[in-house]
């Protein structure tokens, strides 16, 4: 059987410009969140600032009534991945590991990133693991900033910089089967971007392209199972993970990190497109 051609929406720099509108809500919105995030904080409590946040800026919440998802955030907890409802039942307690998703549309363009942020005192070795994900998000793109640069990369490019800044720094289990995604018009779009694989394979990385990546890794297994609700994802052996996310794009004299508010500048230098100017504030 054939496979199916993948449906890779190009965007062109003004189309861009309307994703990093979008972006900046969502960084916003998970700035009020990274700061709110405390012991007897519940995750509906999360959810309820991130929504006034976006609707605040004109936007939409993504994730609310996706396919029946009924919140604007995904808030998972130690052994939970991705996808984890939020709930006033579930408040954040002293050591606790959260992985906060968040998602908004503006002017019909979509942005989507996630932050993963300790709850009071930590066990350092689940700092680290969360360091380690971010870390080999910003390989992923600087990965894929390269690959557009020489005319030479591909998609999975991105999958085997991220797996491999993973594997250089300890025994974590790289979640399979989730991982990145195209975005624009719509939430996701093509193609899959796994967090895993031998580079120089699959779509070349182009101007126009427009990706979110995202590293979900854990202290122990890879293995994962969905809970009776039908979006909250776990690890099999309950370990603690750590998820993180970012949009970008690719135009063509760089990467512009659309959910970064400084556009991704601190971390990947001049990779970063001109359209972001250098002295931007930081949210």
């Amino acid at each position: 059987m054939r496979r199916p051609q993948l449906d890779i929406q190009l965007k062109t720099p003004e189309q861009i410009e309307k994703m990093r509108a979008a972006g900046l809500v969502v960084a916003a919105a998970l700035q009020r969140m990274r700061e709110a995030v405390a012991p007897g904080v519940s995750t509906a409590d999360l959810d309820a600032i991130a929504e006034s946040v976006i609707r605040g800026a004109g936007a939409v919440p993504s994730f609310k009534g996706y396919h029946g998802f009924p919140a604007s955030i995904c808030s998972s907890v130690n052994e939970q991945i991705v996808h984890a409802i939020p709930s006033p039942n579930q408040v954040l307690g002293e050591g606790d590991l959260i992985s906060i998703d968040c998602g908004a549309v503006l002017d019909g363009w979509h942005g989507d990133a996630a932050i993963t942020v300790g709850v009071g005192a930590v066990d350092p070795a689940l700092l680290r693991m969360a360091e380690v994900a971010e870390d080999a998000m910003w390989a992923g793109i600087a990965a894929a900033a390269r690959g557009a640069a020489s005319g030479k990369g591909r998609l999975t490019d991105i999958s085997h910089a991220v797996e491999t800044a993973v594997r250089k720094r300890g025994r974590y289990g790289i979640v399979d089967g989730y991982g990145g995604h195209g975005i624009g018009t719509e939430m996701h779009q093509d193609p899959h971007v796994l967090n895993h694989g031998r580079p120089g394979r699959g779509p070349r990385l182009v101007p126009g392209i427009a990706l979110a990546i995202e590293p979900m890794i854990t202290m122990g297994s890879p293995r994962t199972a969905e809970l009776a609700d039908g979006w909250t994802v776990v690890t099999r052996d309950g370990s603690v993970a750590a998820h993180v996310e970012h949009s970008m794009a690719l135009l063509e004299d760089g990467v512009w990190v659309l959910t970064a508010p400084d556009g991704g500048r601190a971390r990947l230098g001049d990779l970063v497109t001109s359209r972001q100017p250098a002295d931007t504030p930081v949210i």
